[in-house]
């Protein structure tokens, strides 16, 4: 909503283009915000569940990035700038590397919580 308002009060002061300002963005952000904000804020909550448990829940993000930016690439190629495919091309790159991260923290949380309990040390 924020953005919509800043678009719409900069644009009424000659800066930007006032086109989709209205209040029409503003309600159906806050539609979306309203019907989404649950069931996200859940995924959000299920993410930080330690271990394996909430890794695929934190790594919901970086595989809907790639996805998404993937989709975008293959419908601009049709003569993207290298700004547009430098851009995009970023964005799959760090998000493959910030779920490369994400499985190897879990794993290695794992890999020395399971060596701690067979060696007998108690954790505390």
């Amino acid at each position: 909503m924020t953005y919509y308002l800043t678009k719409g009060s900069l644009a009424s002061l000659g800066g930007l283009d006032s086109s989709g300002a209205g209040s029409s963005g503003i309600a159906l952000w806050g539609v979306l915000a309203f019907f989404f904000g649950a069931p996200l804020g859940l995924l959000g909550n299920l993410a930080q569940v330690p271990g394996i448990g909430g890794l695929f829940f934190r790594l919901l993000i970086p595989l809907v990035a790639f996805y998404e930016t993937s989709m975008r690439l293959e419908t601009e190629s049709r003569g993207p700038s290298q700004v547009v495919l430098g851009t995009w091309t970023t964005v799959r790159f760090t998000a493959v590397a910030v779920a490369v991260a994400l499985v190897g923290h879990t794993v290695w949380g794992w890999w020395r919580s399971r060596r701690v309990r067979s060696a007998g040390v108690g954790v505390g």
